[in-house]
């Protein structure tokens, strides 16, 4: 969480042109609520298989750059469908992640003590993005302009493996 998924994905889908599609916004589209309305009234497990299903759905339909859920990880079959695909992962200090999300309300995981949450889950989850990706990103410190060079060049260093880092 805030890490700038979204933002920098956004960029990377401009840069490659192609679309850029976030499976937290799928989730809500479909829904008809914000992903703190699903958290309150069904559940952390609820909200985790709409996300798993969302990040089926995208894989299967799109083609262009996916931003994916914080906790889509959690899941070991979402995690074998990103292996061996170009998947980033974008790491952040918990000081600076939780600068960036000061006292947003909307994310139901960080509502008591961010600090301490964001640290926990981060610590929980960073072997799991590890596993799926193929390339750690850091985000501290950099521009979501910056990030997005990064993510391309880390990922064109492998160019046999990705499509659209090969040379003509």
């Amino acid at each position: 969480m805030g890490v700038g998924k979204t933002t920098v994905g956004e960029l990377i889908a401009a840069r490659l042109g192609v679309g850029c599609r976030d499976t937290d916004a799928d989730i809500v589209a479909a829904q008809g609520r914000p992903v703190s309305a699903i958290f309150a009234e069904d559940g952390e497990g609820y909200f985790r298989g709409l996300e798993s299903a969302a990040v089926r759905t995208a894989l299967a339909e799109h083609t262009g750059v996916l931003a994916l859920g914080g906790g889509a990880v959690l899941d070991p079959g979402v995690r074998g469908l990103l292996a061996g695909g170009p998947v980033a992962f974008l790491d952040l200090g918990p000081d600076e992640a939780v600068a960036r999300l000061g006292a947003d309300t909307s994310r139901p995981l960080l509502a008591a003590d961010p600090a301490r949450r964001w640290r926990e889950l981060a610590d929980a989850r960073r072997p799991l993005y590890a596993e799926a990706a193929r390339v750690v990103v850091h985000t501290g410190g950099r521009t979501p302009e910056q990030v997005a060079d990064a993510v391309l060049a880390a990922l064109a260093a492998d160019p046999g493996r990705i499509p659209y880092a090969r040379s003509e």
